[in-house]
């Protein structure tokens, strides 16, 4: 009989010792394998357009115009009915997309390399808070922030990229745990840390000093600029844990607006799903419960990886943006440890005496103990084009976790 114990140390250590480091940046059609000109990546598990979210159906919009394939929502809806466009998950793709997720071909995304063991991931461009492509939203001023984005800011950002010789993103969240970040939600030192790094030279490569000034103000003023990156450097780490013979350490979970799916590393490449749940959230002013569309994104990612919500600990200033204590905070990352597998041995806390932080979410231990893993996100509007309402905290559904274990009994004849 296969060795669980034996699997699920191999499947940990793999994804621990992943070394993401962040190289550069290239156009999705060139640097992500599979994909094509007529493909939209999204977030979260396969979905067909007429269950797909309002948000992430405004995000596909907003990617059809951006992609001068459309000239307006009515256009792209019709081009999407003809089936003239394809969607697959970005997990298909070796890449992560926050929220809505969507990533078209002609989009300038981030690509991190695993040292360790040879795989990339990738992930596009932040665009901020509130009303934004990932968001769902798609009115002219989202398309020409884009467009700057894709032209001047992401080519700006691989020069320099190169320049500095890759950023070290591993090194960089380790150090801006110990500095009030969770990885996820609150990234503002970790975003603080990569314009440090980058501003030089950005200043070195820039076109000039107008477009060395732009790019900087933008990254030092975007506390998510790292989001993105550290979500690729996520995705390369637990695509490390990927495909081990008998383990049962969750590998990806991700959300698509009307479902939550994870996929397990004993398990290949299934899926098992779920119906995303309501955000416990605080809302914008103007907003409430009923204008909220149900969890979305991949940015659960990090949670997979060992950070994020589990790490809440290093972070109680995040209580303010999503609601709650800061011992809320400190009790959530001490429940995580209770259905994972490890500690991490990069990732530490220091209010808990630098203990790692929990990492490898083991689907015995959240079906035994009944306690499901928990995550900080961001809130978007159910309806396309809004943008975001509000941010907060949600678990998945516990069914695919048990779904899952039943999966493990019959393929390993438990």
């Amino acid at each position: 009989m296969i060795d669980i114990e034996k699997a699920n140390t191999t499947a940990v250590e793999r994804m621990m010792e992943a070394h993401p480091i962040l190289t550069g940046m290239g156009k999705a059609i060139d640097v992500i394998p599979g994909m094509k000109p007529n493909l939209l990546l999204h977030a979260g598990p396969p979905v067909t357009w007429e269950r797909m979210a309002g948000p992430m159906k405004g995000a596909a919009y907003g990617a059809l115009i951006f992609e001068g394939m459309a000239k307006d929502a009515a256009e792209a809806e019709a081009l999407i009915q003809a089936g003239e466009v394809a969607f697959e998950p970005c997990h298909h793709h070796n890449a992560a997309g926050p929220m809505a997720g969507l990533i078209s071909p002609s989009m300038m995304v981030y690509v991190v390399e695993n040292t360790t063991h040879g795989n990339k991931a990738y992930s596009g461009l932040n665009e901020g808070r509130g009303k934004v492509l990932r968001m769902g939203a798609y009115s002219p001023e989202v398309i020409a922030k884009l467009t700057w984005m894709n032209e001047v800011l992401g080519p700006t950002v691989d020069a320099a990229l190169k320049s500095v010789g890759g950023i070290d993103i591993r090194t960089m969240l380790a150090k801006a745990l110990h500095m009030g970040d969770d990885g996820h939600n609150r990234l503002d030192a970790a975003s603080q840390l990569y314009t440090t790094a980058l501003a030089p030279h950005v200043a070195r490569v820039a076109k000039n000093p107008s477009t060395a000034y732009e790019v900087i103000k933008f990254l030092g003023e975007n506390a998510l600029s790292i989001l993105n990156p550290v979500m690729a450097a996520a995705k390369s780490m637990t695509a490390a844990g990927d495909n081990v013979e008998g383990s049962t350490i969750v590998t990806v979970m991700a959300r698509n607006g009307t479902d939550f799916g994870i996929r397990v590393s004993g398990l290949g490449e299934s899926w098992f799903t779920g119906p995303a749940g309501m955000v416990k959230a605080l809302y914008f002013p103007g907003f409430s419960e009923k204008d909220a569309n149900p969890d979305i994104g991949d940015s659960t990612i990090t949670e997979t990886a060992g950070f994020g919500g589990f790490a809440m600990a290093s972070a109680p200033a995040i209580v303010t943006f999503i609601g709650g204590t800061a011992k809320d905070a400190v009790n959530t990352t001490l429940d995580m440890y209770e259905i994972t597998y490890a500690e991490h041995k990069f990732f530490t806390i220091p209010y808990l005496d630098f203990r790692g932080t929990p990492t490898g979410v083991d689907i015995r231990k959240v079906v035994e103990k009944g306690i499901l893993p928990r995550v900080n996100t961001g809130v978007a509007h159910r309806e396309p084009g809004v943008g975001q309402v509000g941010a907060g905290v949600v678990t998945p559904p516990a069914n695919i976790f048990e779904d899952a274990l039943v999966a493990f009994a019959e393929k390993y004849g438990y």
